[in-house]
């Protein structure tokens, strides 16, 4: 009896020596999780704190922890690394090329803005071969730099930043970790569609979320629980309908799902939400046309770097939420 082993997978062989990498002024300040993350493409992310972990990651010679932050001069030395070769990338098509040209909302030296389009992840990766950000990098060749400011969920249509140089990441990320509505933060506003009528009163929800991941890793969950994080969404009700309330949310906080989950939380999930929603109303709303998750984020205001003015930028409602929109109103 002969048995046959798989082949071994192929190994990307861009990481298979040493890398001497020096950080240059406008890298620094990041930790370097960070940092090694957005230059391991490929390299999961475990295996990163694995190497920062067991001290293959040396800073000037020495050994560092994952919350350092990197210096200009640094000089970081990277150990060869085993990772299989990841697949590339599937190649932009000429219609989704002209949809994502079609929907720059703005754009500056630094930054772009696009309104993205429902069912596109924002990047490759858990059976994604092309995300929003491979698009826009194939879309857009001779961009030497451009990095995603922060994430929606797939099903979520709406404004989106792109950095176009990492000190526009650098000043909008920090801007986003800011917990106040200072000058210095940035405003999110979303149009949300949910189940049931919202309470009165319930302008504000606080509620500690926690996430947690499930089957290995590969699916991630939140629910409100005392040991999760401080999270804060602000709503306002825009229009009642018989079965349903249309929202404006605005988090406060940036955690994951937190919409949705304290949307559910007052015991008005959202419409089309397959993992916090009601499955039964889902399946009835589909027969006239809700085929995602109702989620839309409709502005961003935020300040440029060396800017004192503020900028907002708007995404008119997704065709086919308003065309649900509408029909609720025929009803």
């Amino acid at each position: 009896m002969t048995s046959h082993s798989k082949p071994a997978p192929s190994l990307d062989d861009r990481f298979a020596r040493v890398q001497l990498l020096e950080v240059d002024a406008d890298l620094a300040g990041q930790r370097i999780d960070n940092f090694l993350v957005a230059r391991l493409k490929g390299v999961p992310r475990t295996h990163v704190y694995k190497l920062l972990r067991k001290g293959e990651v040396r800073v000037n010679k020495g050994r560092i922890k994952a919350d350092y932050r990197i210096k200009a001069g640094d000089m970081v030395r990277l150990p060869p690394i085993k990772v299989a070769a990841r697949t590339p990338p599937g190649k932009l098509t000429q219609g989704l090329g002209r949809k994502l040209s079609e929907a720059v909302l703005y754009e500056d030296d630094g930054m772009l803005v696009i309104n993205k389009p429902p069912g596109i992840a924002v990047h490759g990766g858990s059976g994604v071969n092309l995300g929003l950000i491979e698009a826009l990098r194939q879309l857009r060749p001779e961009a030497r730099y451009l990095e995603l400011v922060h994430r929606l969920d797939r099903d979520t249509s709406g404004c989106i930043m792109v950095a176009k140089k990492r000190s526009y990441l650098r000043h909008l990320q920090q801007c986003l970790r800011e917990k106040t509505a200072g000058s210095d933060s940035i405003t999110k506003v979303y149009q949300a569609l949910a189940v049931g009528r919202w309470p009165k009163g319930a302008a504000e929800v606080r509620a500690p979320l926690l996430k947690l991941d499930l089957a290995g890793g590969k699916e991630r969950i939140v629910k409100v629980h005392p040991d999760g994080k401080h999270s804060l969404t602000r709503f306002k009700v825009l229009e009642r309908y018989e079965d349903f309330t249309l929202l404006e949310a605005r988090p406060v906080t940036g955690r994951t799902h937190q919409i949705r989950v304290h949307a559910q939380y007052k015991q008005c999930p959202l419409l089309g939400d397959e993992k916090y929603g009601r499955d039964e109303v889902n399946l009835q709303m589909r027969k006239l046309g809700a085929k995602r998750l109702f989620l839309h984020a409709s502005s961003l205001t935020f300040h440029l770097p060396h800017e004192l003015g503020r900028v907002t930028v708007e995404a008119p409602l997704a065709d086919d939420l308003a065309l649900f929109i509408q029909k609720l109103q025929e009803r």
